[in-house]
């Protein structure tokens, strides 16, 4: 987990540890089984890697202009 986890640094990821914990952020460090997530507010939250069951990259869809309907 922690080898995939360094491939996917600097992308944005969705981490769930258990039905009702997730997380969203940035992928900024994976450190001695510490993964270290930066959210939009720039908040660090730190994951134990050993507790992560599933891992979402994401993909962010481009906005367009104009009128919702």
């Amino acid at each position: 987990m922690e080898e995939l986890l360094t491939q996917l640094m600097g992308k944005k990821i969705d981490v769930n540890c258990s039905t009702n914990a997730s997380f969203r952020g940035d992928c900024i460090d994976v450190q001695n089984g510490v993964l270290f997530l930066r959210d939009e507010d720039d908040r660090v939250a730190y994951v134990a890697i050993d507790k992560i069951a599933v891992v979402h990259e994401i993909k962010d869809a481009s906005s367009r202009p104009g009128f919702i309907i």
